[in-house]
């Protein structure tokens, strides 16, 4: 038990990567065997965070189970791993999410050693991020969990469907989607590899808490330009490397293609864990290294976040694919999590800045159980009909009461109903901000108006109207939700309705490690 406590972030970290390895032991030819090892051995990183959550003291100042190990000493580099209240909420949410998308994943047929493979590197990849307390390392988890996101969309997702390049050229839609990701992701990842690489030089040292003290206090000139002037080009350089990510408009063009080209597991995972990636920076890096810039630069922020709020929901309102519709709520939910930033970017220390920004950390975890739900049941819908058209279903509640009343009751989690999680993270934020950033908040709720527009157009076109006599009858008739997909939606259920009635147990966690950041 010694080694467990003395270890326990490296185990939740590197765990993973062990069980990708026996996965890759696995004799190929055994398929199912191969499904149920990387999905059992997926619960050890789960069980050893809650394990960490039961012990983390929130009312404990600074980072908690801190541990560092030699990794590059010419760099002065170390693998610097710690919690607080805010990484702990990741994290958790992470190894949660990746064993309920492997038992998503059962009905994955093709190469499925290596998909389980990917799965489970990519969760080390995210873990890395959340962990790191090391600026180096934390980069380097950045783009460690790119490549298996990459293959996983490149090799597993929809086979049907071309895009057009230039002069007819085509290419095959999951292939545009893929490069796309990768492509937006890195090109932002430039300009944060060279603001790291400047700190490290600057101060011999890549340690998160070291550097926050020494950049924030430093003044004077550097590089021949007054530091004030080094420190905006080094923040937006952060910050369009988190923006891509979140996304935020405009840089949000990447992940509709993603989303609708990606494996249901893998959008799961994407919408989860990946987006929530781009705004735990703001939170972790831009906020602590750069609060004069941020305060400067709040304004811009909120515009971002609101346009990502309004554009996002008008442009899901207008999707007849039922996964886009899904994938542009996302842009849209995501909004608010930077509006909750912007706010406390803006009115650093303030009580309706810690409103604002225990929403915003809230709306992350929230938005990642229901964005995961919803995109898991598109799945299941899709996997028996083959089409993703809204057109093509209707009135389907009579032939699935059990998916209708899931898919319902997810939803409205993601539409904000008051007693699920998703109300009380989005009041928290728009609470928050309402005193700070007035007119962007109240701009904001025609997009929160349009969230209940486009969640009820998707209920609506699904089961509700005249029933479409083609899947209720014959080949083609629609069969009920089934046991193990049941079960991958019930722990997601289950905390989208303990959040919604009785929040405090997260926010009394992420309330504390908010109240350090300032």
């Amino acid at each position: 038990m010694d080694f467990i406590n003395q270890h326990l972030l490296t185990l939740i970290l590197f765990f993973p990567v062990l069980a990708a390895v026996i996965v890759l032991l696995l004799p190929k030819d055994k398929p199912q065997v191969i499904r149920w090892a990387a999905f059992l051995l997926s619960l050890v990183p789960l069980a050893l965070s809650v394990y960490l959550w039961l012990r983390f003291q929130p009312g404990q100042a600074g980072f908690q189970f801190e541990e560092r190990y030699t990794w590059y000493a010419a760099l002065n580099s170390t693998l610097h791993l710690g919690v607080d209240g805010l990484s702990l909420t990741m994290a958790l949410l992470t190894t949660l999410l990746t064993p309920v998308a492997l038992l998503a994943s059962f009905s994955v047929s093709d190469r499925v050693k290596a998909y389980m493979f990917l799965f489970l590197l990519l969760e080390t990849g995210m873990l890395g991020v959340f962990l790191a307390l090391d600026l180096l390392i934390f980069f380097v988890f950045w783009e460690v969990g790119l490549v298996p996101m990459y293959f996983l969309i490149n090799q597993w997702g929809s086979e049907k469907g071309e895009r057009e390049l230039w002069k007819g050229a085509t290419v095959q839609a999951r292939n545009y989607a893929s490069l796309k990701f990768m492509i937006y992701t890195m090109a932002g990842s430039l300009g944060l590899l060279l603001a790291i690489q400047l700190l490290g030089v600057l101060f011999q040292t890549y340690d998160l808490p070291t550097l926050t003290e020494k950049w924030t206090a430093l003044e004077g000139t550097l590089l021949g330009l007054p530091v004030a002037t080094v420190k905006t080009v080094a923040f937006w350089a952060f910050v369009v490397a988190f923006a891509i990510k979140v996304p935020v408009w405009p840089f949000h063009t990447w992940l509709p293609d993603a989303h609708t080209e990606a494996p249901t597991a893998g959008s799961m995972i994407l919408a989860g864990v990946l987006l929530k990636l781009g705004a735990y920076g703001f939170l972790r890096l831009v906020l602590p290294l750069y609060p004069a810039e941020s305060a400067r630069y709040a304004g811009a922020l909120a515009f971002l976040a609101v346009m990502a709020i309004v554009f996002g929901a008008f442009a899901s309102y207008g999707q007849k694919d039922f996964k886009r519709l899904v994938a542009y709520s996302s842009v849209n939910h995501m909004g608010f999590v930077l509006l909750g930033i912007a706010a406390a970017a803006k009115a650093a220390g303030t009580l309706d800045a810690t409103i604002a920004l225990n929403g915003a950390v809230l709306q992350m975890f929230n938005h990642g159980l229901s964005a995961a739900g919803m995109f898991f049941l598109v799945g299941v819908i899709y996997e028996r009909t083959h089409t993703r058209n809204l057109d093509d279903f209707g009135g389907l509640f009579p032939l699935v009461p059990v998916y209708g009343g899931i898919l319902i009751f997810t939803s409205m989690a993601s539409l904000g109903l008051p007693g699920l999680n998703g109300f009380v993270s989005e009041f928290l934020v728009v609470r928050g901000s309402w005193p700070i950033l007035t007119v962007y908040t109240a701009i904001a709720m025609l997009g929160l108006l349009f969230t209940g527009a486009y969640i009820l157009k998707g209920i609506k076109q699904v089961l509700h109207g005249p029933l479409n006599e083609r899947w209720a009858h014959g080949e083609h008739k629609l069969t009920e939700i089934n046991l193990r997909e049941i079960i991958v939606m019930a722990p997601l259920m289950v905390l989208i309705l303990v959040i919604g009635l009785y929040p405090a147990w997260i926010l009394d966690v992420i309330n504390k490690a908010v109240m350090m950041l300032f």
